[in-house]
């Protein structure tokens, strides 16, 4: 009986919420009681976090039987969004006032466990409660862990933490922030007195190993892995509209596409829609909330004000919302309630966000995940029916975990170094044993400590040295202002510079644009922000004053860069595909469409469209390109230009890089700047009428061994790359972004990071003539 274990008061409570465990919580609850690191990887709605917190909770109501509670935070629960720590705190109530009710019943000894959030959100006066008084259990992010670990304050909370719950790991450990909270994990290892028990949590991995691997490091016990798998039984399709998808999504289209999602949100009590954009949310939202009603239908990104999203979610929860549009803010496990039906509109790029977010339909134990994927194009056609054929076959995307980012490295160094003196080797022997940093050498680190003692040069004196280093004796020592630069500078998410959106003459902030859109708007132009038109009154660094437009039909908000690109894994589903109809159509095209809608399920309209759509592009390349065969095509458009076409089934990713270093090779070929441009599925090189070369030439432009340096070259000259620059800076305290209590300006960062290029790379910014 996986219950036995457990105090009765905590059997009791759970007997009476729920009919029986879930298989992952039968599995969990012996292996986190041995006291080694574990692995919890369990479909949405597998009660795996329920599975993580009843044994801490268990832990803490025997000892306060035993003996008193002691008034220190024991349990340390870690989220990647802040919406996800507000909503585990608030599902966390539940089982702690349930236990209490049954010790009361039992005629046992009250037990008072605290549980508090702290995030961003968090108020001055909740902080300084905390510090007083500390929760047993602290919810939080990876960011404020940081802060709590760089803090004194801080530092005496945590020492006491017992176990470690990271929720949704696969969110973290494929960026920059999963490396950032490795390495806080091992700051707090050091900590405390003996390092904390780690349980991880996660829906959608692959390889399960890896994330083990990511969760505890190369010093730790080995880990207990949890694999209830991501397989269950869904109800997934397809929807295509009645007039045909085509390279662009033409008007009347969209109407269709509006009129569909309309029928299936009456047919259902709540629908969560997915799409890749906040344009697309913005605009998506708009229609509906014209034909539904606006009390009904709203959207939910990143850039709308907290309280529009908290009331959006308890809306959603509380079924007065019929239909919420989101982006990928509301992917993770956050409880909205009983959602019916989950829409996407535009393939989600990757096979693992797919699945998440139709999780978020039939979100508890025996429920059907209910999901519908809307193709936006023709290709998006041919990717919808690849992540269907991948599930179909349990695939799933790879995580790929940075390796050892120097620049996050940077900033712990810097704040470890600012709370206590290290010895080099102490600090770099702790460092590397996150798994992220397993293969950096001490060569590196030492580099990276001469780096943030040195500081650099620029036009205004010297920057970014924060430590004092002894390299006699190897000792590390904070300089002045160190620690408070370290606090204020925390985390590696960039920095967008979005503008803030102010309602006049309230003063309310509303919301946020891209500093793009801000750039290229005036005073008078109407945009959208939620289901409101806002015009524009005046445009300051970094404020929009609005006021109220009354109605009027808006330009909508543009987000700049938001479109994920496409997994590897899916790329290559697309692939597979690909080569299966093309060897389908030799047979026949009834042959292909038999295969699609027998072997795949797809819809009869939807099949239809994709046999024409690849039949046709069969007859004009001859052969459906894939990762085994690549393939060249010139054409010349009405003025006469050419257009050099390479069918690449790599995705977006790959692609994006060979256009950067074919598009210089073309450069120094024909002494000629041309338009390039790449997509999931090509790469478009614009030429003019005098150029011509062999269609078979440009495959020996680049060359395996020195296809790097080409690229390297490239990007230096991308605009992406003084953006990317910027965030490296803006991590490793190079260009702080606040200062003095104060956020640093968006054109003094800019201004800071390209001092910092001059220094570094004095050619980028010489003159070209």
């Amino acid at each position: 009986m996986p219950l036995a274990s457990f105090h009765p008061a905590v059997a009791h409570w759970f007997q009476s919420q729920f009919d029986a465990p879930s298989a992952a919580q039968c599995l969990a609850w012996p292996a986190i009681r041995t006291g080694n690191p574990t692995l919890i990887a369990a479909p949405t709605g597998s009660g795996k976090t329920l599975a993580a917190f009843l044994a801490a909770i268990d832990q803490l109501v025997q000892q306060g039987l035993n003996s008193t509670l002691p008034d220190e935070t024991q349990v340390l629960y870690i989220s990647p969004l802040k919406a996800l720590s507000n909503d585990i705190h608030k599902n966390l109530d539940i089982p702690l006032n349930g236990i209490r009710f049954a010790l009361l019943e039992a005629g046992l000894e009250d037990v008072t466990i605290r549980a508090q959030t702290r995030t961003g959100d968090t108020s001055i006066a909740e902080r300084a409660a905390m510090k007083r008084n500390p929760p047993h259990i602290l919810v939080t992010t990876p960011e404020s862990l940081y802060i709590l670990l760089t803090s004194d304050s801080g530092r005496e909370m945590l020492s006491t933490v017992r176990t470690v719950i990271v929720d949704e790991i696969h969110a973290l450990a494929g960026n920059k922030r999963g490396a950032h909270l490795a390495l806080s994990l091992q700051r707090l290892s050091q900590l405390c007195a003996s390092p904390p028990v780690r349980i991880g949590l996660s829906a959608t991995q692959r390889p399960v190993e890896l994330m083990a691997n990511f969760l505890t490091g190369t010093q730790s016990a080995p880990c207990t892995i949890i694999d209830t798998g991501h397989t269950r039984l869904r109800d997934l399709q397809i929807e295509v509209t009645g007039s045909p998808l085509e390279a662009v999504m033409a008007a009347e289209v969209w109407g269709e596409i509006y009129e569909r999602l309309e029928q299936l949100i009456e047919q259902h009590r709540t629908t969560l829609i997915f799409v890749n954009t906040r344009r697309l949310a913005e605009r998506l939202a708009a229609a509906l909330a014209e034909r539904l009603g606006e009390e009904f239908v709203t959207s939910h990104h990143g850039s709308l004000a907290k309280e529009h999203r908290l009331a959006a979610e308890q809306r959603l929860k509380q079924g007065s919302l019929k239909a919420l549009v989101a982006t990928a803010s509301l992917e993770l496990g956050i409880d909205i309630g009983d959602v019916d039906l989950v829409c996407q509109l535009g393939s989600p790029r990757a096979i693992s966000t797919f699945l998440q977010r139709v999780g978020r339909s039939g979100h508890r134990l025996g429920a059907v995940p209910k999901g519908r994927l809307f193709p936006l194009s023709r290709d998006d056609l041919v990717e919808c029916t690849a992540i269907l054929a991948a599930i179909q076959k349990d695939e799933l995307d790879r995580i790929a975990i940075p390796k050892h980012p120097l620049d996050v490295l940077s900033q712990q160094i810097v704040a470890e170094v600012a709370c206590r003196e290290w010895h080099q080797d102490e600090l770099y022997c702790v460092y590397a044993a996150a798994w992220p940093y397993r293969d950096l050498t001490h060569e590196q680190f030492v580099q990276v400590i001469k780096m943030l003692s040195d500081g650099y040069h620029t036009r205004r004196g010297r920057r970014g040295a924060y430590l004092h280093y002894d390299a006699v004796h190897g000792l590390l020592r904070p300089r002045k202002g160190a620690k408070l630069t370290a606090v204020m500078n925390g985390g590696a998410i960039p920095d967008q510079f979005d503008y803030d959106v102010i309602m006049q003459p309230e003063g309310l902030f509303i919301g946020t644009l891209n500093e793009d859109f801000a750039f290229e708007s005036i005073p008078g132009d109407i945009f959208q922000l939620g289901n409101t038109s806002y015009r524009m009154l005046k445009i300051e660094q970094g404020r929009v004053y609005v006021e109220d437009a009354h109605g009027q039909p808006p330009n909508i908000p543009f987000w700049f860069g938001e479109a994920p690109g496409r997994t590897d894994e899916l790329s290559l589903a697309v692939s597979d595909l690909r080569g299966t109809i093309d060897a389908n159509l030799e047979l026949g095209q009834d042959d292909a469409y038999r295969y699609l809608t027998e072997a795949l399920a797809l819809p009869h309209a939807a099949a239809d469209q994709l046999v024409q759509y690849l039949a046709a592009a069969k007859a004009a390349l001859t052969v459906l390109p894939t990762q085994q065969h690549i393939v060249f095509e010139r054409f010349f458009d009405e003025t006469g230009d050419m257009h050099f076409v390479i069918h690449s089934a790599y995705g977006s990713k790959i692609n994006r890089a060979w256009g950067l270093a074919l598009r210089k090779r073309f450069c120094r070929r024909f002494n000629f700047e041309l338009q390039a441009a790449a997509t999931e599925d090509a790469i478009v090189l614009s030429l003019g009428p005098t150029h011509s070369f062999p269609l078979d030439e440009p495959a020996q432009y680049l060359k395996a061994a020195t296809v790097k340096g080409v690229l390297i070259q490239a990007l230096l000259a991308a605009p992406m790359f003084p953006t990317r620059w910027r965030w490296v800076a803006n991590t490793a305290l190079a260009v702080p972004r606040m200062r003095a209590g104060k956020k640093v300006p968006a054109y003094f960062q800019r201004n800071d990071a390209e001092d910092l290029i001059a220094v570094v790379f004095p050619d980028q910014l010489a003159c070209f003539e």
